[in-house]
């Protein structure tokens, strides 16, 4: 299945599934942020660091399931299975965009 969803987007997902945190975190604007399990990521670094630390200990890989523009947002429903409990889970990635890059990225259940 193709699903339509900004480059940036799809970038995301690409180094996501191959455990990139520096490819990762440059699809993000320098001030960017992701909300994931409770806690906040702010700027390439901490970004990095929270995708390399997730893909040590889980190993996880992401396969979007939908794709929905609202406006700025991207939300896209992904299925996610790896190393942890209840492997695969359904996830919800809201991509806030600002330009060509990521500005925020909410991962809930």
């Amino acid at each position: 299945m193709s699903l339509l969803m900004p480059t940036i987007v799809g970038d995301y997902f690409n180094a996501e599934n191959h455990h990139d945190g520096d490819a990762v975190a440059q699809c993000f604007s320098a001030d960017g942020v992701v909300h994931d399990e409770g806690h906040a990521h702010a700027g390439h670094a901490a970004i990095k660091a929270w995708k390399e630390a997730g893909s040590k200990q889980y190993g996880a890989s992401v396969s979007p399931t939908s794709a929905d523009m609202q406006g700025a947002r991207c939300l896209v429903t992904c299925s996610v299975s790896g190393s942890f409990p209840g492997s695969p889970l359904a996830l919800r990635f809201a991509f806030t965009l600002a330009g060509d890059r990521i500005a925020t990225l909410e991962i809930s259940a």
